[in-house]
């Protein structure tokens, strides 16, 4: 959901970011129901660092300010752990787990353990980007640990006489609850650290199962912070799933009210009805080669028309990646990239071609942001193992129905959620069945929450997936904090001289009660 990333729709996934740590990117993807729109092309870029400086002279036991830059994977170990392959019975193997632990500011025996609940990406994205846990591990004496998501980054489990997708039975958000409490038992073991705190952090994907660990294994886990976590999303909740809020929340970021150029929105709707068209006739299909940076003429004003869905969905990532500085964690994005992109289309275009093109620079900043890259490879397709394996946990278990379009609300082709359609495209895909109902079944969702305690849920209004998060406080222990202007986990983010002060309060808000649970912990230890 994440890595960007995060969530991709099952029958027309979107495109998800980059590794942190890819060195050269060689295609820049929008994945869409058609195949895969590709921009062909071949761009350096470099190993992205985090950019922070902290001052902690008034912290107890440094009186230096902290600088974050650099390659934080040098301050910290890289290590393995032999886990269960099934956790849930007695007759499967095993698989390496990586972690990395990052120490230097621990104090033993007790100081509390940060845990981040690894989601659908290599770990060592997150570890680069988490500054939440960086940020306040000198104050609290913490160990930072980074745990990666089995079937992810270098956690892939090598089963025998096994095809791919067979191999992908043992991949779920339960297989990989079960790993991180294993994992922070074997920690505790390894660094004698049996009286330490356990706080989990996580967003998106990750924010989910921070809050589950805490809610399915409260004996490990002592709080949770769960970021931008879309727990809500499920069938079964009551009041039902909205499933057109994902598209109405992108299209809100899309207005002045949020900061955007007054002709973005009604230009973006334009856009639309001029492909559509141009896709009806042979003649206007060739000329959105120019217009849109096609490599090849689209066959048919179908495909014209799921060319322009693709572009358009590419706003979902703006809004999400729609911080006050630039960032690299949804693709190389300016500050503000979704005013930037509406910068592209704030005119009264004299003709179609010229607002087509305004069209294609203001998508344009979220996939092709270095201008390198020449053209739009509608056809491209990637190879399955390849693709975001979130598709498979939204099949298996983790299904969203909030796909859904009104056209009116939302700037978005009309369309609704096919259920039967997403059942028969998991059994093709990945031979599994849809189970709409097994999330809330296991997690409780609403219910679940309220049976809960010592979760923070955090969303902010620019991100989509806000729709389906936490907005109101439910007691004194689950504790929701609304971001004004905030994109996705923009709390975990580094700080940044540029963030809105509804951030910088959302994460002194965190610490007190991240503070709150440690000593309760530590507490219950002399009892």
């Amino acid at each position: 959901m994440e890595t960007a990333p995060l969530m991709t729709p099952l029958v027309a996934p979107r495109r998800t970011a980059p590794s942190k740590h890819t060195k050269t990117l060689v295609t820049c993807t929008v994945l869409a129901a058609l195949g895969t729109l590709v921009y062909v092309g071949r761009a350096s870029r470099e190993v992205p660092q985090p950019s922070a400086v902290v001052d902690t002279t008034s912290l107890s036991h440094t009186s230096t300010a902290e600088s974050f830059d650099g390659d934080l994977r040098l301050r910290c170990t890289e290590t393995y752990i032999t886990q269960t392959l099934d956790h849930f019975t007695a007759h499967h193997g095993t698989y390496e787990q990586r972690y990395f632990t990052c120490g230097e500011h621990w104090t033993s025996p007790d100081g509390p353990i940060f845990f981040y609940t690894g989601h659908e990406s290599d770990a060592e994205s997150f570890l680069q980007a988490t500054g939440l846990m960086w940020e306040n591990a000198a104050e609290f004496g913490a160990l930072l640990v980074f745990a990666e998501h089995r079937y992810f980054g270098k956690s892939f489990p090598k089963i025998e006489n096994a095809s791919y997708i067979e191999s992908l039975r043992f991949l779920s958000s339960e297989q990989a609850l079960a790993d991180y409490s294993v994992l922070v038992r074997h920690i505790k073991e390894t660094f004698h650290a049996e009286k330490s705190p356990v706080i989990a952090f996580g967003g998106s994907y990750a924010g989910m199962l921070a809050a589950w660990f805490r809610m399915k294994y409260p004996f490990v886990v002592d709080g949770s912070i769960a970021s931008s976590a879309p727990l809500l999303a499920f069938v079964g909740q009551t009041p039902p799933v909205d499933p057109e809020a994902f598209a109405r929340i992108t299209t809100f970021v899309s207005t002045p009210e949020a900061g955007s150029a007054p002709n973005c929105q009604p230009n973006i709707r334009k856009a639309q009805t001029i492909i559509a068209a141009w896709g009806a006739t042979a003649a206007g299909r060739d000329n959105l080669i120019d217009a849109l940076g096609l490599c090849s003429a689209p066959p048919s004003q179908d495909v014209a028309i799921e060319i322009s869905d693709s572009l358009v969905s590419t706003y979902g990532t703006l809004a999400e990646g729609n911080y006050p500085f630039a960032a690299t964690y949804f693709g190389d994005l300016p500050a503000w990239p979704y005013r930037a992109a509406c910068d592209h289309l704030n005119e009264t275009f004299a003709d179609d071609a010229s607002l087509l093109r305004g069209f294609r620079a203001s998508v344009g900043v979220a996939i092709n942001s270095t201008g390198a890259l020449p053209c739009v490879d509608w056809n491209a397709s990637a190879p399955i193992e390849e693709e975001n394996l979130w598709s498979y946990l939204a099949c298996s278990e983790l299904y969203m129905p909030i796909w859904a379009q009104d056209g009116t609300r939302d700037f978005f082709r009309p369309k609704t959620v096919n259920q039967t359609a997403d059942a028969e495209n998991c059994l093709t895909k990945w031979g599994v069945e849809l189970r709409p109902h097994w999330a809330h079944t296991v997690y409780g969702g609403l219910d679940g929450i309220r049976a809960a305690s010592n979760i923070v849920f955090s969303n902010g209004n620019f991100d989509p997936w806000g729709g389906y998060g936490l907005w109101e406080s439910l007691s004194d222990s689950i504790v929701a904090i609304p971001i004004d202007q905030g994109g996705h986990h923009l709390d975990l983010m580094f700080s940044n001289e540029n963030d809105p002060q509804s951030v910088r309060d959302a994460r002194k808000q965190e610490k007190a009660e991240i503070r709150k649970w440690i000593d309760k912990h530590h507490k219950a230890q002399k009892n």
